[in-house]
This record gives structure tokens, C-alpha cells and sequence, in this order.
């Protein structure tokens, strides 16, 4: 049996292997991903900085009544749509997509897909 410790080490270094590959290929600021079992959150992180330069989360005030009664997909497609405008706002236009340990699937790939769609391009 593996133990929680392991599995959390497994977990990190599928994290940074993603985050590595990223740092290689562009010089763009990060849209990390963050996926719980019940919410889901998004930055888009300036590494050079190490400023958040836009985020949106489902745990937000205006986000929570918006959301009400919709499936996990749903909001995580509001969420996406919500951070590129904000992302727009703040002058980003392009952007490296964080999945962290996450597979690119799920929730995950409907709030990419609702970014590419408000206009990020990544």
C-alpha cells in the first residue's frame, strides 16, 4: 500500500514536471490550474515577478450565486470565461496553460476551452 505521503510526493512531481516543460517553451505568463473536489481556481502568474496578475475562483461572492445548481463542468466554463476578460483587463493576451498533476480532461479542459473562447490564446 502506498501512503498518503507518497501519493502527495507522486502528485508534486507530475506538478513540476508539467511546470518545467512550460518554463522551456515560453516566456508567457502561467494559468495555473487548481482543482478540488467540490470548487475550482485559476491564476495566471507572472514567474519572472512572481505576481498574480489576474485569478477567479467558484468560491467567489459573485461567482457563487452565479453558479448556483449548475454541474462541476458548468461552473469551471464561468470560471474560465471570467479569468480571461479579467486576464484581458490586466493586458494578457497569451498565456502557457498550468494542469498541474491534472489530467487535461474534465472540468480542466472545459475551463481551458471557455479562456480560448473569452480570447486567450494559449
Amino acid at each position: 500500500m502506498t501512503s498518503t505521503f507518497q501519493k502527495h510526493q507522486r502528485r508534486q512531481g507530475k506538478a513540476i514536471s508539467v511546470r518545467t516543460k512550460l518554463r522551456q517553451v515560453s516566456g508567457r505568463p502561467r494559468m495555473s490550474v487548481f482543482r478540488s473536489l467540490a470548487n475550482i481556481s485559476v491564476q495566471i502568474v507572472d514567474d519572472l515577478r512572481g505576481h498574480t496578475l489576474a485569478s477567479a475562483s467558484s468560491l467567489e461572492k459573485d461567482v457563487r450565486t452565479a453558479i448556483k445548481g449548475l454541474r462541476k463542468t458548468d461552473v469551471a466554463k464561468k470560471v474560465g470565461s471570467l479569468v480571461a476578460e479579467r486576464a484581458k483587463r490586466a493586458g494578457v493576451a497569451k498565456v502557457a496553460f498550468d494542469r498541474g498533476a491534472y489530467k487535461y480532461h474534465g472540468r480542466v479542459k472545459a475551463l481551458a476551452d471557455a479562456a480560448r473562447e473569452a480570447g486567450l490564446e494559449f
